[in-house]
């Protein structure tokens, strides 16, 4: 329990788990609100640049690092 607690701890202080909660959170609480189109007003196309490169580091480890790493034995 303590562990989880200090896990808990270490990401409030990250600032990446900070911009997470403004920034994917809020984007979802303005689309729930008012709609996609208002999302892409005000976040405007950088909101879709970064999506569009998530899904490829996510997608690039996942299917082309990993086999990778499976087939030369070192995962």
């Amino acid at each position: 329990m303590a562990m989880a607690l200090r896990l808990v701890n270490k990401l409030k202080s990250n600032f990446l788990f900070g911009l997470y909660k403004y920034y994917i959170i809020d984007s979802v609480l303005i689309i729930k609100r008012e709609g996609f189109k208002t999302l892409i007003k005000k976040r405007g196309t950088k909101f879709i640049y970064i999506i569009i490169g998530y899904y490829a580091v996510r997608d690039s480890i996942i299917y082309l690092l990993v086999p990778y790493l499976i087939a030369q034995g070192i995962f």
